[in-house]
């Protein structure tokens, strides 16, 4: 089917304006489809040619959007039109006149399993099916009819007819008729806490009603929203609701994770009232939808989506099992980042694909500074630099890199579109955003915000608009930063030189990129009292100006910036970017670089410790320092490290990267009992019971490096680590997963644990579990499962793959790495791009590090069948392979 091209969309934009759709759709019909009614009010305005020459054709044609099951019939202006004209997705609408317009369409969508347009689940927990929209970002047509591209915006007047017992989200306040009586949501069976806090209440309207029949849900119109953002979620959803500000509030998720909803609502719903109220202190204009409900919902592919009035998230932010405290935050970080989409993305909405930065990067930013100001989470700037700033750091060493605002010709469709979200569109972006705060001051910067929501509130605005009003609000050359951080790929490198005068010091900066940066350098000494601990003894902020061109125009890299003579002895340790303000990475000087070694555990930041740990992180993947120096580092250190974030983050590279991949197969065993032997420390650390966060942590990361299966049995068995954690689901499934890919246990044993866990995620762990026994029989299941058979859903896609491909199990898997390329290709023809993301990402043959595996991936990516989204994933995956190649060789002994 044919994907929105930019300049159909802007030829599309100029002949309609788009004032009003009316939706009606029907949940009751059956497990397999819905019906999907759709009236577009619209106005057609006459061509160019016709304004210029009276006598010319004034009459346009265009087309909407559908991906129906069965087109029943369609009209116009009263008028039926021929089903049959459906042509792929497209509906043709010729010859149409001047003027304003209808368009009615009656069809049968299908039901989704891949988090598509309209998804359905049903718990094995309860049996209960819920229903929720997806719509970005071109999939609104697999719901109603529509003119699918963000700049024609419109009123929505929604309602759906749902089974008895369901409650309906959307986008606004809805109405519930009962035949002849009308109820408003959210005003049954919303009993308020005896404890009295602000209208916390559980339950609501619908649940638990009681007979037959259907009813109807009648959703107040909305603002001038764009398609994309239209939003649905029904089912026997359990709720609980409050008001805050005037507005009704609530959260929702399945039933089966209603004891668990209750034991965190305070806290989300804490987060959301402190993060409304500290938007509301930033930004000039209020909130501009009539309600704010937050659904949990499940199977959901991204992390959440900013739906005006209904944000949906994955339900994985639902903790049924113990979670650290980090995991609250990006939880939290997540709410907050939603939340300022309200005003970034659905208030003023981008005009084309090409400004996702304009929503993602800024959302992504205000996220994790908002959660900082209003919240208990004061160190989220410790936990981004860890778990984000290196996803945009690899993504723009790729191939696949792109500008964070990329020019328009290099985002000629939708599908192109999907391609940039990524970790240049949210961390790198975000980045930059925190870097122009820096530079230009928060004062000036949200003044700039203000005016742009101002000039564009339910409107759209590009690159050039956002520019513009920030630099109204500012005499610093906005437009000029703007091109040198936006409009330009990869990431710039500051290398210190430290030099020894008389009386004092001089530091050198090398700078290889082509952006100017505002630094914070921190410098520090031993402590006096305390060898080992280093105290703070200045920062100081300077500017890195811009490699000068050489005349190829490439940046220069050798011209080092001088800066003036500091007195006083050269410090024991020197950190560029300290405070990570800046989207660089950073080297260190001989000596400094001696002294992390020796105290990076007791640099008294843990900001400044998580810009230490990026730096030797950057540097093994460069192939400037060995892996193996890394994991000593690691032993060293992490024993003695307080920061929750920086441990997993570490823990987390040193065993998905470093002993995964970038070791060779004969330095794995040593690369995970350095890592059993650290978490053995951790876990000693923690006997007390004073951080039962960093005990989790080094439990998970010890089960899932275990090379002898009766080190964790024993805690399997016994349903516990001794002196805690006692094992919940999760921790459960993990070790029975590492069991599997040691071939210590078996399908009996898998069947066993579902039969105690026999919810969603025990499928997905017992589908893990399968694909992870070093059978052939396991391995030929796992592989029809994924590729032969097209009736798993997106999360058990995922959990099947992700037990599929195993380091420990590489003889056996060889075969299925040759076929992996074509049953990919065909997969992601057939199941869309949700499933080729997926088969890209996780279904992967990662483990195997080898130069024939990078040749046969290269010449894969001639394949002229592979789909954008395959072909994105594939790219980035053999970068990361050649990455891996060269840091073995590298490092090679």
């Amino acid at each position: 089917m044919p994907v929105l091209t930019r300049d159909e969309a802007q030829t599309r934009a100029r002949h309609i304006d788009v004032q009003r759709y009316t939706v009606d759709l029907d949940l009751t019909t059956g497990d397999a489809t819905f019906d999907s009614r759709t009236v577009i009010h619209f106005t057609v305005h006459p061509t160019a040619e016709a304004d210029a020459v009276p006598e010319a054709d004034a009459t346009v044609d265009t087309f909407a959007e559908l991906k129906p099951a069965v087109l029943r019939s369609v009209t116009l202006d009263g008028h039926p039109l021929d089903p049959t004209c459906l042509s792929g997705n497209r509906l043709p609408l010729t010859g149409l006149a001047p003027g304003t317009h209808e368009l009615s369409v009656d069809a049968a969508m299908h039901y989704s399993r891949t988090g598509e347009g309209m998804h359905r689940f049903t718990d094995p927990a309860d049996g209960e099916t819920y229903v929720y929209t997806q719509l970005f970002l071109d999939d609104v047509q697999r719901v109603f009819a529509a003119f699918d591209q963000p700049d024609l915006k419109a009123v929505f007047d929604v309602s759906v007819t749902a089974p008895a017992g369901w409650t309906v989200l959307g986008n606004s306040i809805a109405t519930r008729q009962d035949n002849a009586r009308q109820q408003h949501a959210g005003q049954e069976n919303t009993a308020q806490e005896s404890s009295g806090q602000e209208g916390t209440g559980r339950g609501s309207a619908g649940q638990g009603s009681t007979g037959q029949g259907n009813r109807r849900w009648v959703f107040a119109s909305t603002p001038l929203i764009s398609t994309y953002l239209v939003a649905v979620a029904a089912g026997p959803w359990h709720s609980v609701r409050t008001e805050h500000a005037g507005l009704p509030f609530g959260i929702h998720c399945r039933r089966s994770l209603a004891p668990h909803l209750d034991a965190d609502a305070d806290e989300i719903l804490g987060i959301t009232r402190a993060c409304y109220d500290r938007f509301h202190e930033k930004f000039d204009e209020p909130y501009p939808f009539d309600s704010y409900d937050q659904a949990f919902v499940p199977e959901f592919n991204a992390g959440a989506m900013e739906n005006p009035g209904l944000v949906t998230f994955r339900d994985e932010y639902i903790f049924r099992s113990a979670v650290t405290d980090t995991q609250r935050q990006t939880r939290g970080v997540t709410i907050a980042h939603e939340m300022a989409h309200m005003w970034f993305g659905d208030l003023v909405t981008l005009q084309w694909w090409d400004d996702i930065w304009l929503n993602e990067s800024f959302a992504e930013y205000m996220g994790y500074q908002t959660l900082a100001e209003a919240t208990r989470f004061q160190d989220t700037w410790t936990s981004f630099a860890v778990s984000r700033k290196g996803w945009g750091y690899d993504a723009d060493q790729r191939p696949s890199t792109h500008p964070v605002a990329p020019d328009a010709a290099a985002v000629p469709d939708s599908a192109s579109a999907l391609l940039n979200f990524d970790g240049i569109s949210y961390a790198k972006g975000a980045s930059a955003l925190r870097q122009l705060v820096a530079w230009m001051g928060e004062k000036d910067f949200l003044a700039g915000i203000n005016t742009h929501f101002a000039r564009h509130r339910f409107a759209n605005a590009t690159l050039a608009d956002f520019i513009d009003n920030l630099a109204s609000a500012t005499d610093r050359d906005v437009h000029a930063w703007a091109q040198s951080w936006l409009r330009t790929t990869g990431v710039d490198t500051l290398t210190p030189t430290v030099t020894d005068i008389d009386g004092g010091w001089t530091l050198d900066i090398d700078h290889s990129g082509s952006r100017p940066h505002r630094i914070t350098v921190g410098a520090y000494d031993h402590d006096l009292l305390d060898p080992d601990a280093l105290v703070l003894r200045e920062r100081f902020e300077l500017d890195v100006p811009a490699a000068a061109p050489t005349a190829d125009g490439a940046p220069d890299a050798t011209a080092p910036d001088t800066q003036p003579t500091r007195r006083g002895r050269r410090p024991a340790l020197l950190v560029l970017n300290d405070g990570d303000q800046t989207y660089a990475k950073v080297r260190l000087d001989p000596t400094s670089w001696r002294t992390v070694l020796r105290s990076l555990s007791h640099t008294p930041d843990p900001l400044t410790r998580a810009v230490l740990w990026n730096a030797a992180r950057d540097m093994v993947r460069d192939g400037q320092l060995p892996p193996t120096a890394y994991l000593d580092a690691a032993r060293a250190h992490l024993p003695h490290e307080t920061d929750l974030a920086v441990v997993q983050g570490v823990l987390a590279f040193a065993a998905d990267s470093i002993a995964d991949h970038y070791l060779a197969p004969e330095q794995r065993p040593a690369a995970l009992a350095a890592l059993t032997g650290l978490c053995r420390d951790l876990i000693r650390r923690t006997e007390d019971g004073n951080d039962p966060g960093l005990r989790l942590t080094a439990v998970r990361h010890f089960i899932d490096a275990a090379t002898q299966p009766d080190s964790i049995r024993d805690w399997y068995d016994s349903e516990g680590v001794p002196g805690g954690p006692l094992l919940d689901p999760e921790l459960r499934w993990r070790i029975l997963h590492r069991l599997a890919v040691l071939g210590a246990t078996d399908e009996a044993a898998i069947d066993a644990e579902l039969a105690r866990d026999p919810s969603a995620t025990g499928e997905e762990g017992a589908a893990r579990c399968r694909a992870a026994l070093p059978t052939r029989e396991a391995k030929t299941a796992a592989w029809e499962a994924l590729f032969s058979h097209d009736d798993l859903s997106n999360y058990l896609f995922a959990a099947t793959a992700q037990g599929f491909w195993q380091p420990e199990q590489a003889d056996l898997l060889q075969p299925y790495a040759v076929a992996y390329y074509p049953a990919a290709t065909a997969l992601a023809s057939r199941r869309g791009p949700a499933i080729a993301e997926a088969a890209g990402r996780y279904a992967f043959p990662a483990y195997e590090v080898t130069k024939e595996a990078l040749a046969l991936g290269e010449k894969h990516l001639d394949d002229a069948d592979l789909t954008p989204a395959l072909r994105r994933k594939l790219v980035d995956q053999l970068d990361d392979l050649r990455r891996a190649l060269a840091v073995r060789s590298s490092n090679a002994v």
